[in-house]
């Protein structure tokens, strides 16, 4: 999955280059850096590649995200829904800009079911934040027809699904604006970084000047720029910049190579007619990060992670029902209100109802779902014997669930 695994001679390349300069800031220093930009050229090859109009550099996926959440105008008291299986960085974003985060259930795509979106409608929300979950796509035309008739700001979180399309058009690219995630695992790495991307020009403006404390940027000396807004510090270093800027040009190669073993790797599973599959809105456009199957029950599903881990192969294969970092089961943190620093009572008072709050729907989806990563570094051999060896484990736990009946 990462394209870190395929770091080489392109990468070092682009970051000699900035250790040449020694000038590791974005902005500034021309004369001493020689007429070397990699942010510059890193949002240039963003546009390009993804098909969005502008795109705006920052230190990470999380940042991104709340700079969005900035730039698109939502703050205190506005309500963002978003899905119960995500990153926590979702729900951190949010509360970041003094939001509330809503979550709501997911259904087989294993992401925002539009149905309970609409059931979670009041007139304080603000934003639908579909989250591309593991490589593939949320419902888009029934969200954005959502928003269209509510006039609610469609904000993607594309942080995992880099290079995942949707009707031929690019993920992160579909809504008022989108959010990728650079970090250290995802397909394209800067080992930490993250962009918005937008085709609305005022939007983007605001996220130039949040990312770097407020700056115009429109003079030529940085110091003297104006700052009609209060911003934060989120840019994106020149030496994380060029390990993207080596990375996109190698994103078609990194995709094809997914692709192409996850494909191997479902043939096999499909062995197993207990296994099944997430849905895809759009199969064409899954970046294939993940492959996420499902077993038929949560006992079994259980028992499947029990073996894969007794056999010691349970390592790149994600039971996210029971996952720290995924699934609102895990999320006491954000359940017991515990922030270092003292939130509004609006919030508070929200996020003490997830502590009593149920998501059977969730629950009944992502309790029997695993999702195996996709290597890029895995030959057609090891593809095999990965597969071999689950469908053996499957098989193993399916047969003792019919013996003990």
């Amino acid at each position: 999955m990462p394209g870190f695994e395929l770091w080489g001679a392109d990468e070092r390349k682009e970051v000699n280059d900035v250790l040449e300069t020694g000038i590791l800031m974005r902005y500034g220093f021309d004369g001493p850096r020689k007429g070397i930009w990699k942010a510059k050229e890193l949002e240039q090859a963003i546009c390009t590649t993804f098909g969005s109009t502008y795109a705006q550099l920052t230190s990470s996926g999380t940042s991104a995200l709340t700079t969005a959440l900035a730039a698109l105008g939502i703050g205190a008291g506005d309500e963002v829904i978003m899905p119960t299986f995500t990153f926590v960085a979702s729900f951190e974003a949010v509360l970041s800009v003094g939001a509330i985060p809503v979550l709501v259930d997911v259904d087989d795509t294993l992401t925002l079911n539009p149905e309970a979106v609409k059931a979670a409608l009041t007139h304080k929300t603000k934003c639908i934040m579909p989250v591309h979950m593991c490589g593939s796509m949320a419902d888009l035309d029934a969200l954005k027809q959502i928003c269209d008739e509510r006039d609610l700001v469609l904000l993607e979180d594309a942080c995992q699904a880099i290079g995942g399309t949707y009707k031929g058009k690019k993920l992160g690219t579909i809504g008022h604006a989108g959010t990728f995630s650079f970090d250290f695992v995802k397909t394209i790495t800067c080992g930490e970084g993250g962009v918005v991307m937008t085709n609305d020009e005022e939007v983007y403006t605001k996220c130039d000047g949040y990312t770097d404390h407020g700056h115009d940027h429109l003079g030529v000396d940085r110091g003297a720029d104006l700052h009609p807004f209060v911003g934060y510090n989120y840019r994106i270093s020149e030496l994380h910049a060029a390990v993207g800027l080596a990375q996109i040009k190698r994103l078609n190669e990194f995709l094809a190579i997914q692709k192409k073993n996850h494909g191997q790797l479902k043939a096999i599973l499909s062995q197993v007619p207990e296994v099944t599959y997430r849905s895809i809105p759009d199969p064409q456009g899954d970046s294939c990060t993940f492959l996420s199957w499902f077993l038929p029950t949560e006992e079994i599903t259980k028992a499947v992670v029990e073996e894969l881990k007794a056999q010691g192969i349970l390592a790149g294969n994600f039971y996210w029902y029971n996952n720290n970092w995924h699934y609102i089961s895990k999320w006491d943190h954000l359940k017991n209100v515990q922030f270092l620093n003292g939130q509004s009572k609006e919030i508070t008072d929200r996020l003490k109802l997830y502590s009593e709050e149920t998501y059977p729907e969730s629950d009944a989806i992502m309790s029997r779902c695993i999702s195996t990563s996709i290597s890029l570094l895995w030959t057609d051999e090891q593809i095999k014997e990965k597969g071999d060896k689950l469908v053996a484990a499957i098989r193993k736990v399916l047969a003792n669930q019919t013996a003990n009946v």
